[in-house]
Formats: structure tokens, sequence, C-alpha cells
């Protein structure tokens, strides 16, 4: 009898270690996913000024909305934290950027410009590679969720303090589009 109680004592044990050791593996994925995101918005950020430099030079007068695109740049870099204010700083920033291409459709020179199609081909690249960072992101952290959760993994998330994650989302589905970019 207490040769059974002792493998079962240990069975639950090594059950806890064994939930402990996923939910901290998930922890540090949850990290490295919302770094691997965050690259690649800041790549996107440092792509900004170029593209806003290159529209002001054919369309300077279309001041104001080469202000919004930079107003929605330093939005998005200021929240840091996923959630839903940088889905909304983000959105806002793609929502100006597509304002900033659509301003190029009314200069061919400038459409013809061979810095801004390579910016356009860049900025392009860039958010295919944030879609698939954020989906990446928001699986582990889906994940993490189910581990923090559900029964019994949520008695050991919850007496080490694992908490649940925020998803990297989009407020609504229009603004899931990628930014278009025509050539």
């Amino acid at each position: 009898l207490l040769g059974i109680v002792v493998v079962v004592v240990v069975g639950i044990i090594i059950w806890m270690i064994a939930i402990y050791n996923k939910l901290v593996g998930l922890k540090f994925r949850v990290g490295q996913a919302w770094s691997d995101v965050d690259v690649q918005l800041k790549r996107r950020y440092d792509l900004v000024p170029n593209l806003v430099e290159t529209v002001k030079g054919y369309a300077s007068h279309e001041k104001k909305t080469l202000e919004e695109v930079t107003k929605a740049r330093s939005m998005a870099m200021q929240v840091t934290e996923p959630g839903e204010k940088k889905g909304e700083a983000e959105n806002f920033l793609s929502s100006t950027l597509k304002s900033l291409f659509a301003i190029s459709e009314s200069y061919p020179d400038l459409k013809a410009n061979q810095n801004f199609m390579d910016l356009q081909s860049t900025l392009s690249k860039l958010e295919e590679d944030i879609q698939l960072s954020r989906r990446y992101y928001n699986a582990v952290v889906r994940d993490m969720n189910i581990m923090t959760e559900a029964f019994p993994s949520n008695l050991i998330a919850g007496r080490f303090g694992f908490k649940r994650v925020e998803y990297f989302l989009l407020p609504s589905e229009s603004e899931r589009d990628v930014v278009k970019v025509k050539f």
C-alpha cells in the first residue's frame, strides 16, 4: 500500500514538473515570438521616413497626408506591448500608408521613380513578414492561454504566477488586409 502511495505521489510530482516546464517553455516562446513581430515592425518603422521623403519630393503639397503618416509611425513606435492598443496603432499606420500609396496614383513621375518602387516592394514584403510573425505569435499565445486556463494545468499556472497573455489582434476585418502595393 505504501508503495502505491509513493508511486502516485512521485507521478503527481513528475506531472507537476512537466506542466511547469511546459509553461516556462511557452512563456519564453511568447517572448521570442513577440520579439520577432517587433523586429518586423521596427523594420517597417525604419522604412516610413524614406517613403515620406521620396513622396515629399514629388508631392510636397500633400503635407497633411505626409504628417499623418509620420504621426502614425510615432504612435505605433510608442506602444511596445502586444494587445489592443498596439493593434490600433498599427492599423492607423497601415491606413495612413494606404493613403500615401493612393497619392502616388496621382503622380506618374513618383510612381515611376525607382527608389519609390523599391520602397513599395520592400514594404510589401515587410507587411507579409509582419503578418506571418503575428500569426505565429498569436498561435503561441493561444497555446499559453490554453495551458493557463484549462484544468488541471491552470492549477500549476496559478500557483506559479503564469498569466493569460494578450493576442496581437487587429480590431476590424477590413483592417486586416496587408497594405496593397501596386506597380
